[in-house]
């Protein structure tokens, strides 16, 4: 007679691996350190900096004769060499080479124009021996009564002066960079000088300007205290 063998003993059992020595076996596998992950992540860095980059340009002199010449203010360096996406010392070098050029030192002949450095920063202007042809010829082509806009600017400059762009704008709570553009092609504001700290151009007044109100010196325009409101319009009488 025979006994039932133990049916668990002919089952073929997986092996188990208990959790202790799971976590162990992770453990044990080679971890990237922190300059691996760092090189991992940095392609997807590079790739975003050169999308976000300006685009180089390839010739640089004539990029920046091209930003110059719409330019409103003097223009840094540093400004330019982010504007066209070199470094600032291909910049300067190629800065240089624009003031030889216009100054007919390069070959070339000498421009009615020049690039002069004024505040901190770089602007092309007419050169001095020709203000009074280029302020004949605006005067000349732009013989039309002044805008309403252009007169309300000029006498804050006349009564201000000197004053910069943004003050003016302050003043008249409108942005006034077309009608100040206006105002000194027709000769009837100059500017002054440049603030050393902030860049910002000062206008006054020409003797243009005199000579059109028929006066010697700006001190004999009219007071305007008396053409200004008292501040109380729209109050009624009886408050005090």
């Amino acid at each position: 007679m025979t006994t039932d063998r133990d049916v668990t003993a002919d089952v073929a059992l997986p092996d188990v691996v208990e959790p202790s020595e799971e976590i162990a076996e992770r453990q044990s596998e080679p971890q990237p350190d922190g300059a691996e992950a760092r090189a991992a992540q940095e392609p997807d860095v590079a790739e975003a900096q050169a999308e976000s980059a300006p685009e180089p340009v390839t010739d640089l002199p004539r990029a920046l004769e091209a930003i110059l010449m719409v330019a409103d203010e003097p223009q840094s360096i540093v400004s330019l060499a982010t504007t066209v996406g070199r470094p600032v010392s291909a910049v300067k070098q190629a800065i240089a080479a624009l003031v030889r050029d216009y100054d007919g030192l390069m070959g070339g002949p000498k421009r009615g124009f020049e690039l002069r450095e004024v505040g901190g920063g770089w602007r092309l202007y007419v050169r001095e021996e020709y203000d009074r042809i280029v302020t004949d010829h605006v005067l000349t082509q732009n013989p039309s009564r002044l805008s309403q806009a252009a007169l309300e600017t000029l006498a804050v400059i006349a009564y201000r002066q000197p004053i910069t762009r943004s003050q003016v704008a302050s003043i008249r709570a409108v942005n006034v960079d077309s009608v100040v553009r206006t105002l000194a092609g027709r000769g009837l504001i100059t500017e002054l000088f440049t603030d050393s700290e902030t860049g910002a151009i000062n206008y006054g007044t020409t003797d243009l300007l005199l000579e059109q109100l028929g006066i010697n010196t700006i001190d004999e325009l009219p007071p305007i205290s008396p053409l200004l409101t008292d501040g109380t319009e729209g109050f009624d009488s009886d408050i005090r």
